[in-house]
Formats: structure tokens, sequence, C-alpha cells
């Protein structure tokens, strides 16, 4: 799952999601997901302002969902812009990994959920009827926590 809604803190206090794309594969050593974002843009101020943030990716079709609580901030590494630089992201940043207007921003993983279904559709609505019927909550696929640090 790469593409992700990404959630910061506006300045009015209220919660703003917006699509956004992982540019790392899979997670760094040290617990981090990144993404590009344009400086001039509303993300980049939240989160400097208020730098705790959630990432939500969902897999509707595999009924897998998880959840990144983490810490941001924009990180000056040219370096690391070229790995993770591909020719999709030219559509965003056309001046490349050296644009002005493209940030690197870091998410340090605090804590992620997840949530993975392997039932079929038809199972799941056994079990949630099953569930009416006992008055027993239905116990459906895995779910776990991992907290960092």
């Amino acid at each position: 799952m790469r593409f992700a809604m990404f959630t910061t803190r506006h300045e009015s206090g209220h919660l703003r999601s917006r699509p956004m794309t992982t540019q790392n594969s899979k997670v760094d050593e040290d617990t981090s997901l990144w993404f590009f974002m344009s400086r001039a843009g509303e993300p980049v101020a939240d989160l400097t302002a208020d730098p705790l943030v959630n990432v939500v990716y969902a897999d509707p079709g595999e009924d897998s969902y998880v959840s990144v609580s983490g810490t941001a901030a924009v990180v000056e590494d040219l370096s690391k812009k070229q790995q993770l630089w591909s020719k999709l992201s030219e559509a965003w940043f056309p001046g490349g990994v050296t644009d002005p207007d493209l940030a690197l921003v870091q998410v340090k993983i605090d804590h992620a959920a997840y949530w993975d279904v392997d039932e079929s559709q038809l199972v799941q609505l056994f079990k949630m009827a099953k569930s009416v019927v006992t008055g027993k909550p239905p116990t459906m696929g895995k779910h776990g926590e991992i907290h960092m640090g």
C-alpha cells in the first residue's frame, strides 16, 4: 500500500487529511516513512506548527488497514531525495530533486495498528449476524499494535 491519507492538525485546531504517496517501498531501519510535499502547501505549514501526524493506509479489496501515528519533519537531504525520486514525482515537481518547492518529509513512527481480515465477506456477514443473536462481539480477522520507543 503506497497511497495513504496523511492527517495533520491545522492552525484552526481541526484535523485535515489529504491523499499522499509514500515514497519508500518499505519502512526504513529507523522506522520512518517518507513523503514529497510542496513547501508552500498547507500540510508542511501544519506539521511545522504541530509535528504529530497520522498516516492511514487501506486496501479494502484485501480487507487490510494500517494506521500509523508519528512525528513529522521537513528534512534537507539531497541524497535521500535522489534515492526516493521516481518519474511519477516529476509530475508534481517538474524541477526534479532540486526543485525549490520540493520538501522531503520524514515521519518517524511512534505507534502503528493494523487490521487484517482473512475471511470472505460471506463469513464476516455470518459472524455479524451471529453476534446480533448471541449478544457477543464477533471475532473477525487479526488486529495488532506496535509501539516504537
